[in-house]
């Protein structure tokens, strides 16, 4: 009987679900509009030339104001053929689904608690020794993103998540004063019930436990009213944007950020969520590959802020005085440069993308990258395929079983132009690769949740760390390495085999990739 009810509960929530609700409005646009055709030109076809051209004028209005909206062409484009299919619902739809970014996200009141509590901390001099191309990822990262970086750092990778998951519960186990937890997904089963004994726990002998989560993320995996049955445990917990029975024009944000924080001295950021099948627990798709990157010491702040700020969401501000370390834990091993880094939907901030496009544009030997989802826009192919032409080592990771088969069309079908230009394309056998890494030159390294897609570039709130000169970054280089064993190596061969129809299903996924 529970079996039942969940399975009803999830095709519920699937109806309710930003992506279906898109779905259902352009399909509900085309129809209307059509059908006014039909009408107009059975009953009414005198007046028709009239509305032909009304269409055709708010079709010109509409696609004049997206071209002058600030963002991606690509986006852009998407938009526009779908408006003018249906030019008088078009817009509307526009509006609700894709004109407006998160109207309660407030970026300048954000901008000045970063700029308030996260002063810039290394000095030019310290940055210098790393070469110019370094200081200039620093630079931006510290200045425009009011995310400066760290000295004074220790790193530890773990390059699954049944690696990370004994450590990760015994730093919970070590809290004294807080636990912050932000995660796109949380699901019942063995792994949280592990998590949430301890919490439960540290809840009990006065330890500030806290935990946020999605709610369309996590909408199929927790039961509804959720946050009541942690607050019975003392913890206390909000949902982000709860998932609504009603278009809304910031449901298409979503907080896909996943960090811990523990006193203010531990942290985590990591792809992974807190579900069975991201540690290997339960069976999805073959075996689940993805990461984490432990951080201890000066830069663990930057992601108490940047929990503080996302708790803070609509609500009363933290006095961010009171979550201040007391003191800091004696370091095993440092010696680079350490960056959290956060992203949010305002089409001002394009922190991951620009990230991205620089440790691209700056690789000199090598350049590896890990990605679940491969739905790029012109400017980082582009980027991608000077980079392999100009002598650099491209190598691209992705899955070879998909857990979204219209998103894996659309991966596919970036291939060839990549391939062409010399990069190298590996596909991930052994099941499904969840994991989002950036490593070049034995220098630079990325770790966090952003994907190679749209909706982690433009549409969602994410987190990662820059890593420079730390040892980490060959930890991550060589985990791609030791993966790459398990891969298949895409060839040109291997796309020129597909059917004419197939090519054709993938090219028209392309144009509107934006919009998945």
């Amino acid at each position: 009987m529970k079996r039942v009810q969940k399975q009803v509960q999830q095709k519920v929530i699937g109806i309710l679900s930003p992506r279906f609700q898109r779905m259902f409005l352009i399909l509900l646009s085309i129809v209307l509009q059509f059908g006014i055709y039909v009408v107009l030109l059975v009953f009414f076809s005198q007046y028709f030339v009239y509305f032909y051209w009304l269409c055709l004028a708010v079709s010109l209005a509409v696609t004049l104001f997206i071209s002058t909206r600030k963002s991606k062409m690509a986006y852009k484009i998407a938009w526009i053929i779908p408006i003018l299919l249906v030019p008088l619902i078009g817009g509307g739809m526009f509006i609700i689904l894709g004109g407006v970014r998160n109207p309660y996200y407030h970026r300048a009141e954000t901008q000045r608690t970063l700029k308030s509590q996260l002063p810039v901390r290394l000095s030019t001099t310290d940055l210098m020794p790393y070469g110019p191309d370094a200081l200039q990822q620093a630079w931006y990262l510290g200045h425009t993103a009011k995310c400066p970086a760290y000295g004074n750092t220790e790193t530890a990778y773990f390059s699954t998540g049944a690696a990370f998951l004994p450590n990760f519960l015994e730093e919970l186990e070590r809290a004294k004063d807080y636990i912050f937890l932000e995660y796109f997904i949380i699901a019942e089963g063995t792994m949280w019930d592990e998590i949430l004994e301890v919490l439960t726990r540290k809840a009990a002998q006065g330890v500030d436990v806290r935990v946020i989560y999605d709610g369309v993320g996590s909408a199929t995996t927790l039961p509804p009213h959720y946050p009541d049955q942690l607050h019975r445990r003392g913890i206390l917990c909000r949902v982000f944007q709860p998932l609504l029975p009603l278009l809304s024009i910031h449901q298409n944000n979503r907080d896909h950020r996943k960090l811990c924080v523990i006193d203010g001295v531990t942290g985590f950021v990591s792809g992974l969520n807190l579900a069975d099948e991201y540690v290997d627990r339960k069976e999805r798709f073959g075996y689940w590959k993805d990461n984490a990157l432990r951080l201890r010491g000066e830069a663990v702040w930057s992601l108490t802020v940047f929990f503080l700020l996302m708790w803070d969401h609509q609500n009363t501000p933290s006095d961010f005085r009171l979550f201040r370390p007391k003191a800091l834990p004696p370091l095993k091993r440092s010696g680079g440069i350490v960056v959290p880094y956060t992203d949010t939907p305002n089409p001002s901030d394009t922190i991951c993308a620009d990230l991205h496009l620089q440790m691209i544009t700056k690789a000199k030997r090598y350049l590896y990258l890990t990605t679940p989802y491969l739905i790029i826009d012109e400017t980082m192919t582009a980027a991608l395929c000077t980079a392999a032409r100009s002598g650099v080592d491209v190598r691209i990771m992705t899955p070879h079983i998909p857990d979204k088969k219209v998103v894996f069309a659309v991966t596919r079908s970036n291939y060839p132009t990549l391939l062409e230009a010399g990069a190298r394309i590996y596909e991930f056998t052994p099941g499904f690769l969840h994991s989002k890494t950036v490593v070049a030159d034995d220098l630079y390294a990325s770790v966090g949740s952003c994907n190679l897609d749209y909706r982690s570039f433009y549409l969602q709130f994410e987190n990662g760390v820059w890593l420079c000169g730390d040892p980490a970054v060959l930890e991550v280089r060589d985990d791609f390495l030791q993966t790459m064993e398990v891969c298949q190596e895409i060839t040109q061969n291997d796309c020129k085999t597909l059917s004419l129809f197939s090519r054709l299903l993938r090219s028209i996924y392309r144009l509107f990739a934006p919009l998945f």
